[in-house]
């Protein structure tokens, strides 16, 4: 069967699917029933005549049919947006201060910045790059308006959040690195408070492994260079890991998921907040870090 067309509303639905691994999760993100959501998806597999998830008791993962009509949901969707933000951008202006992780900043992040202000060149956008705990007391404190930030799997929902992708947490290193089975695993790790560096712990804890810290510091291009140097392993994002390390699995224990979200503070002007978020979630970033 060959589609004529793609229905927008039954793409977008299987997008937030496909970012969340969960029928249930995206159903919340877009304030629909379940029912819903599966009607969708069944409706958009049915018209191009592919399964494009495969769903059991245990989880949602994509078929390779469903990995490419995601690129196409989030081409489609974009183009969508760019297209009504030519016709009403110009419609906003003020200010938008906008906060984001520093590994965040490091992947197609600043290529979908620099368009939203091309379609909207009335709002001053406003940049910070910092650690993720921070940019969640600002965004609490009102000293931000949008955030792309993280929270862990098993977190409960935050006020003012948007669900962007759900990913795997990994154990990073560089090539040729043999984890001791029996000393303390050496970790390169974010100063306190550090999501990622409260995960990596709690999972050493929970295996009974020890840990030895190597080396503590502030942002992820610090991080990068010492598992690079050899100097230990550190926790990444699966999909924001540099491709020059590898992914360790064998004696080391398992790592949770997380979710990388948008929120919105209390003051944020809705409509910019809104534009910018929908641009973020349209472009199906972050894919991979950008970092040499």
């Amino acid at each position: 069967m060959t589609p004529t067309s793609l229905d927008t509303d039954q793409l977008r639905t299987f997008l937030a699917v496909a970012q969340a691994l969960s029928f249930t999760r995206a159903a919340e993100s877009l304030g629909v029933g379940q029912s819903t959501v599966s009607q969708h998806v069944r409706k958009l597999e049915s018209s191009i005549g592919r399964a494009l998830l495969v769903r059991d008791t245990h989880r949602v993962r994509l078929t390779a049919d469903g990995e490419a009509m995601a690129g196409f949901a989030r081409d489609i969707l974009a183009a969508q947006e760019q297209a009504v933000g030519y016709f009403t951008g110009s419609r906003l202006r003020g200010r938008l201060r906008f906060g984001v992780t520093d590994d965040l900043a490091l992947t197609p992040l600043p290529r979908i910045l620099r368009q939203f202000r091309q379609l909207y060149p009335r709002i001053d956008l406003e940049l910070t790059v910092g650690q993720n705990e921070v940019l969640r007391r600002r965004i609490a404190s009102g000293h931000l308006d949008v955030a792309f930030a993280k929270r862990a799997g098993d977190e409960p929902e935050l006020a003012g959040s948007t669900l962007v992708r759900r990913v795997p947490l990994v154990w990073g290193a560089a090539h040729g690195t043999v984890v001791d089975p029996v000393a303390p695993v050496p970790l390169v790790v974010y100063q306190a408070p550090s999501l990622s560096r409260s995960l990596a712990v709690r999972a050493m804890e929970e295996t009974g492994r020890d840990v030895r810290i190597t080396c503590t510091v502030r942002g992820v291009n610090g991080i990068i260079a010492a598992v690079r140097a050899g100097l230990g392993i550190a926790v990444f994002a699966r999909t924001l890991m540099p491709e020059d390390l590898v992914e360790l699995g064998t004696g080391l224990p398992d790592l949770p998921f997380i979710d990388l979200i948008l929120l919105t503070g209390p003051r944020a002007s809705a409509e910019a907040a809104h534009a910018l978020t929908t641009a973020i979630l349209s472009s199906g970033a972050p894919l991979k870090t950008t970092t040499d």
